[in-house]
């Protein structure tokens, strides 16, 4: 199906849109396997968007034995979906020649999950508990729970992508995505458990961002500006839209997600204003201001996670989004 889908992206051109008679063969790789959280991405390539735009473009799903963003610097993909704005400043810091031309999720989805009757009503009533927690984690969003809100590795076990020390531990709390862990954790636990999402807390990174090399902004920037204005109008389709081939896809490349699965990522992504909310109700989905990345590299220098000379402000460049492109396709009411 998702080669058929290719091919009718490219008889299904649009010259006005694109400018040119055969479409640029684009090449995206995720940071996971596929999942409602990728959804408009699909959905882009199955409407026929992507082709409108005069782009043929090849998802490339990550996945534990992938590492696309390797691909992306090494010139084997040309668009790369990275996970949250410290990759953007890490890439700078190693002298990766990347940058972030679009931020797709204005929060970033990372949350705690408690047990419900536990007494645990605030994010700060979360000190009470064991946190589970990854490697990943203790880096990052942990050192600036600790910074801003005082929180202790003391109180920290290791997370292993396993619910089970969680649902044993009624005085715990544990790591995971607002679309996804809650969701497992009502199947195999049998309540819903609490969540406190970071976004909400003032943990301000960008995430679900669109990364490409320097070498092709500077090269063929219309490519860039379509590959974003296109991949923008999919995300506001799949969420207000027709999504059933979207979906399709991704079940296509990931035959172990289910449509209930689905459902709750994106009615979680809709209720928590993960995709559409902020600056991206006036912007469009993909925005990205100055102000809120200077406000997130200084958490992150006040917190120690990256070192306050680095110069942030070539992690990602504001040229091609803020235009309001799809705007107008969110529902009016």
């Amino acid at each position: 199906m998702f080669r058929k889908t290719l091919v009718a992206a490219f008889f299904c051109l649009s010259v006005a849109d694109a400018g040119a008679q055969t479409p640029d063969k684009v090449s995206f790789g995720t940071n996971w396997v596929a999942q409602a959280e990728h959804g408009g991405f699909y959905q882009a390539v199955a409407d026929g968007t992507y082709a409108r735009h005069g782009l043929a473009v090849t998802i490339m799903q990550g996945g534990p034995n992938a590492n696309n963003r390797l691909l992306l610097a090494a010139g084997k993909l040309d668009f790369y979906m990275m996970a949250n704005s410290l990759q953007g400043f890490d890439a700078v810091a190693q002298n990766v020649p990347t940058v972030t031309v679009a931020a797709i999720f204005q929060k970033d989805p990372q949350v705690f999950l408690a047990h419900p009757g536990e007494g645990i009503e605030t994010f700060e009533d979360l000190k009470k508990l064991t946190l589970f927690v990854s490697k990943e984690g203790i880096a990052s969003y942990f050192q600036w729970m600790k910074r801003d809100f005082g929180f202790s590795e003391s109180q920290v076990k290791p997370y292993t992508f396993n619910p089970q020390p969680f649902l044993a531990d009624k005085r715990s709390a544990m790591q995971g995505y607002v679309t996804s862990e809650p969701y497992a954790i009502e199947k195999q636990g049998g309540f819903r458990p609490k969540i406190f999402l970071l976004a909400d807390q003032g943990f301000s990174s960008y995430s679900t961002l669109i990364e490409t090399r320097r070498d092709l902004v500077e090269k063929k920037a219309a490519l860039v500006q379509r590959f974003v204005d296109a991949s923008a109008i999919g995300w506001y389709n799949y969420l207000y839209g027709d999504n059933r081939a979207a979906n399709a896809l991704i079940k296509r490349d990931n035959p172990e997600m289910t449509d209930d699965a689905i459902a709750y990522s994106i009615a979680r992504m809709k209720k928590h204003g993960i995709v559409d909310s902020g600056d991206a109700l006036t912007q469009g989905i993909g925005a990205m201001t100055d102000a809120r990345m200077r406000d997130f590299f200084d958490k992150m220098v006040r917190a120690g996670v990256v070192k306050p000379d680095l110069d942030y402000r070539k992690s990602y460049t504001l040229q091609f989004v803020n235009k309001g492109v799809g705007v107008d396709l969110r529902p009016k009411n």
